[in-house]
C-alpha cells in the first residue's frame, strides 16, 4: 500500500517578530488556525532551497520517529508586508509572496545545551544517523539546532542540509560520498550504536515513504531560474539521492564511526 503524506495550509494573518538568531530572518507569525509558528521565507538567501530542505529533512526525521514541530505551508498575501516599517523585512515579506513553510512555535522551549543536559546513546546514535544521510552541516556545539521542550528533546532547522543542490551537479555522486563534517556533530561522542540504528532506519525509510515525501514538494519551490529540469524532474533527483544514500549508508556510517573514535 503506497503511502500517501499530505502536510496542512495555513494562511498567515499575523507577523510578530523577526527571529534575528536565523540567518535567514525568520519571524514568529500567528495564522489563520489560530496557532503561532516559526515561519520560514522563500524570499530569504537561500530561497527555496532551504525550504525543501526543512521540509525533506524534518520528514524524513518524522518518518523515522524523532520528534519534529509539525511542518506546515504558509500562504502569505501579497499585501502581507505593505504595513511593516523594517525595510528589509517588509522587502523580505514581498518577496515571499505565496507558499512559504512554517514550523509550530514550541512556546517556552529552550535551546539545548549538551553541558547540561546528556542525550542517551540510543537517541544521539539516532539524530546523529539522520544528520549524516541528509548531509545537514548545522547541529553543532555552536549551533545545536535542538531544543527542550516539556523535558523531551526537539529537532529543528533542518534547511542547511542536502547542500549538493545548491549546485545540483552530480547528485549521485554526492550520495555515496562520506559526510566528512559528521565529525562536528554535536551528539556524536554519545553515538555508540550507530549499526544498530542503521539496520532499523534503513527498514523504515521505503521507496514508498521516500516517494512521498520528495512528492510533498510544491511546484511553486521548483520553478528554478537556469534550470532546464521539470518540477518532477526535480522531484526525482531529490529521490534517486535519498534512494541512493540509503542503499550506501555504510559509507557515511564508517565516517561517522570513525569520526567518533577520533573523539573519544
Amino acid at each position: 500500500m503506497k503511502e500517501n503524506k499530505t502536510l496542512r495550509t495555513v494562511t498567515v494573518t499575523r507577523y510578530i517578530t523577526p527571529l534575528r538568531e536565523g540567518g535567514s530572518l525568520p519571524a514568529l507569525a500567528e495564522a489563520d488556525d489560530e496557532f503561532k509558528y516559526v515561519l520560514k521565507f522563500k524570499g530569504a538567501g537561500h530561497g527555496t532551497k532551504a525550504l525543501i530542505a526543512e521540509l525533506l529533512g524534518g520528514e524524513i526525521a518524522r518518518t523515522l520517529g524523532l520528534p519534529v514541530p509539525e511542518l506546515v505551508f504558509a500562504n502569505l498575501d501579497e499585501a502581507f508586508g505593505r504595513t511593516e516599517a523594517d525595510e528589509e523585512i517588509q522587502d523580505l515579506l514581498q518577496f515571499s509572496e505565496g507558499l512559504n513553510l512554517a514550523l509550530h512555535y514550541l512556546s517556552g522551549a529552550i535551546n539545548y545545551d549538551p553541558v547540561v543536559t546528556v542525550v542517551d546513546e540510543k537517541l544521539a546514535s539516532q539524530i546523529v544517523w539522520l544528520d549524516a544521510y541528509i548531509t545537514n552541516v548545522d547541529r553543532t556545539f555552536r549551533n545545536t539546532n535542538m531544543l527542550i521542550w516539556h523535558k523531551d528533546l526537539w529537532l529543528i532547522d533542518h534547511g542547511a542540509s542536502f547542500y549538493f543542490h545548491h549546485s545540483f551537479t552530480d547528485p549521485k555522486g554526492h550520495a555515496v560520498v562520506p559526510f566528512s563534517l559528521i565529525k562536528d556533530h554535536v551528539l556524536l561522542p554519545q553515538a555508540a550504536k550507530l549499526a544498530e540504528v542503521d539496520a532499523e532506519f534503513k527498514a523504515l525509510l521505503t521507496t514508498d515513504s521516500l516517494r512521498s515525501i520528495v512528492n510533498l514538494l510544491p511546484d511553486e519551490w521548483l520553478q528554478w531560474e537556469g534550470m532546464e529540469l521539470t518540477p518532477d524532474e526535480i522531484r526525482d533527483v531529490y529521490f534517486d539521492f535519498l534512494v541512493t544514500r540509503l542503499e550506501n549508508s555504510d559509507i557515511f556510517i564508517k565516517q561517522a564511526q570513525h569520526a567518533r573514535q577520533a573523539l573519544i
